[in-house]
């Protein structure tokens, strides 16, 4: 389960830590001197990733849908490390195509993991970041939760969940001391992408640009900064950016009808 521990050493709990941006998080950390926790559903896989990263790490593994299975990954993590100072909530599933195609549980399950286990998450870790001066929670959203995508309807909505979710802790925990982050990355050349690209014509159109190497940067840049004056959201990529700052000027008559033209709804 665990290789080290140093209770005067940092620690960041990573979740879907055993593949794609989960990993790439975990071993940017790691290489940094962190103690990190990996935890997946996939046990197996979690403790290969961890004997391949290397440095200081602990494992486990839970389902982040389960209330009891994020209480018991935490007590375990924090009686090992005495601190948790970053949680980084990334696990998260994607469904895509056309919203009536999609069997309304899976529909149901895109809520489940990704925004209830992000809130189950934050739940739980409260009363440990709270006893860990300076503790932070990095949210990983995206781009959709920018404008709703066809095709990436209710991943979109979960995301955009996870957003404003993002927005309301960082102002209601800043008062602890606890800061809350959100990334917003566009495409990351993930196995995700195979899905992405059965239901949305998204990616095609714009092309795929980040890697889950670019995401780990993010992360650790944004857990070693100070309080951003321009608020909790991140935005990775210049795609993102670029984006963002379109939503903001453009009417919201011209923001749709890109979304519409780079989507290609009528291709689902």
């Amino acid at each position: 389960m665990t290789q080290s521990a140093n209770a005067s050493r940092p620690a960041v709990l990573v979740t879907g830590a055993a593949a794609g941006i989960g990993r790439a998080i975990a071993a940017r950390f790691a290489r940094q001197g962190w103690t990190v926790g990996l935890y997946d559903i996939d046990a197996a896989a979690v403790r290969t990733t961890a004997a391949e990263i290397g440095g200081h790490t602990i494992t486990g593994a839970f389902d982040v849908t389960d209330p009891t299975g994020w209480d018991t990954a935490l007590r375990e993590f924090t009686d090992a490390t005495g601190r948790l100072d970053l949680l980084v909530n990334n696990a998260g599933i994607l469904y895509s195509g056309a919203f009536g195609d999609i069997p309304l549980p899976r529909h149901h399950r895109l809520i489940d993991v990704n925004i209830k286990g992000v809130l189950n998450g934050c739940h739980a870790a409260l009363p440990h970041l709270l006893r860990t001066p300076g503790s932070q929670v990095v949210n990983l959203a995206s781009a959709s939760a920018l404008y709703g995508q066809p095709g990436l309807a209710t991943y979109g909505a979960t995301k955009a969940a996870v957003r404003s979710l993002t927005e309301a802790l960082d102002l209601e925990w800043r008062h602890h001391g606890i800061r809350v982050t959100d990334l917003l990355p566009l495409f990351v050349a993930t196995d995700m992408m195979t899905e992405v690209s059965k239901g949305s014509k998204s990616a095609a159109t714009l092309g795929v640009h980040l890697t889950p190497d670019d995401i780990a940067q993010a992360v650790w840049h944004t857990a070693n900064q100070r309080r951003a004056w321009s608020g909790p959201h991140v935005l990775v990529g210049l795609q993102t950016k670029l984006t963002a700052l379109a939503n903001r000027l453009a009417p919201p008559a011209l923001t749709r009808a890109v979304v519409g033209w780079i989507s290609k709804p009528d291709q689902l």
